[in-house]
């Protein structure tokens, strides 16, 4: 009797637990009901849309640009020794600068094509053709006939500063469409794979791929203040570090390439040296920086302003030169210390263009208006 009562205090026990847990609730939990819930509690956000003023501007920068922004498909015939004559097919990005359909792009995009195709945000696609190009900047200028096209806005690259926001907006690996973002990484003069140089290009860590070249960098108002147009990396793809030209070189082109298809490049029509202070006191020179004329070409902008060349042989090291010549030491009020500050202020004017070349003839300084001429073979 005593084994029977803890007996029955256990099934009575286990029944009311039974009776209360199961039966009375209806249902029969599963065997594994622990590991696998009928329904699994996740949270979710309130749903809210509230962006803030960075997103939004983000936003607001791709919305006003992106309908004018291209994707270029160039068509070329190379020669393959197996097969001979071989289609090839190249992509990049263009925009659209006027509603004439004029495009600009980079010389790199369309160089050696055949056969051009523009397509624009909505996917159409015209034929364009080749209104001018300049392979020393790297730019060209195709157009399309397509109604109701928006121009992009033009910027200023003259006063950008290391560290403000740019955007960049194109077609990388051909994916249409695409904005990433950046700052300002540096202004610095670099030199593409076909060796041109590019003076005071924009250095950004906005991510620019294969596809991208042609297409525009953008400040956070939405203006164009450059063309992006390589990147340095050592697996062909983005590593922070993209190029573009400067939007200000374009617009100093952009009329010569409409009217007549190529730049009218200026030249002073001078040989030059620079200048160092040792240099300068060897020579018993007025200023210790700047560029000694070592001869004027005949019949340039140069002799027929009255700039003058060496008259007196001496050497360099080994390499004999003409001295005596007049020392050219600013351009407009702009110093001059080197052939790449000449080349530079040279890049900003077009042939025709009158400047002011201030000089030091012997301890004479002076300024002499010179109009630019035309240069046919040179940069």
């Amino acid at each position: 009797m005593k084994l029977l009562r803890p007996v029955l205090l256990a099934v009575i026990l286990a029944g009311g637990f039974f009776y209360f847990t199961t039966y009375r609730s209806g249902r029969v939990w599963p065997v594994d009901w622990i590991g696998h819930p009928n329904k699994v509690e996740i949270s979710e956000a309130a749903g809210s849309d509230v962006l803030d003023a960075e997103e939004q501007n983000n936003i607001s920068v791709y919305r006003k640009n992106i309908g004018s922004v291209v994707n270029i498909t160039s068509k070329a015939v190379t020669f393959d020794f197996f097969y001979g004559l071989v289609p090839e097919e190249g992509q990049g990005s263009g925009f659209i600068i006027d509603k004439e359909g004029h495009i600009l792009t980079n010389y790199h995009v369309i160089a050696e094509a055949r056969q051009i195709e523009v397509t624009l945000h909505n996917k159409k696609t015209y034929p364009a053709t080749i209104v001018g190009a300049d392979r020393s900047h790297d730019l060209a200028v195709v157009q399309i006939k397509a109604p109701d096209l928006t121009p992009m806005v033009l910027g200023d690259s003259a006063n950008l500063q290391v560290g403000q926001k740019v955007y960049a907006i194109g077609n990388p690996f051909g994916l249409s469409g695409t904005l990433t973002r950046g700052i300002v990484s540096s202004i610095r003069p670099v030199r593409e794979p076909d060796g041109m140089k590019i003076e005071d290009a924009i250095q950004t860590d906005a991510s620019i791929n294969p596809g991208n070249s042609g297409g525009p960098l953008l400040n956070m108002h939405g203006e164009v203040i450059g063309i992006n147009t390589m990147i340095a990396s050592s697996v062909g793809q983005s590593a922070g570090i993209g190029f573009a030209i400067p939007i200000n070189t374009a617009k100093a082109v952009i009329n010569d390439l409409h009217t007549s298809g190529r730049v009218r490049r200026p030249a002073l029509g001078v040989s030059t040296i620079p200048v160092d202070p040792n240099l300068a006191d060897q020579m018993g020179l007025a200023a210790d920086y700047g560029l000694l004329i070592v001869q004027v070409v005949p019949g340039s902008a140069a002799e027929n302003a009255g700039l003058r060349g060496g008259t007196e042989r001496a050497f360099l090291g080994n390499i004999p030169i003409m001295v005596g010549g007049d020392l050219i030491v600013a351009i407009d009020g702009e110093k001059v210390e080197d052939q790449p500050d000449l080349a530079q202020i040279m890049n900003n004017h077009r042939a025709g263009d009158t400047v002011h070349v201030t000089i030091y003839r012997g301890k004479k300084k002076m300024d002499v208006s010179v109009t630019l001429g035309e240069a046919r073979q040179q940069v």
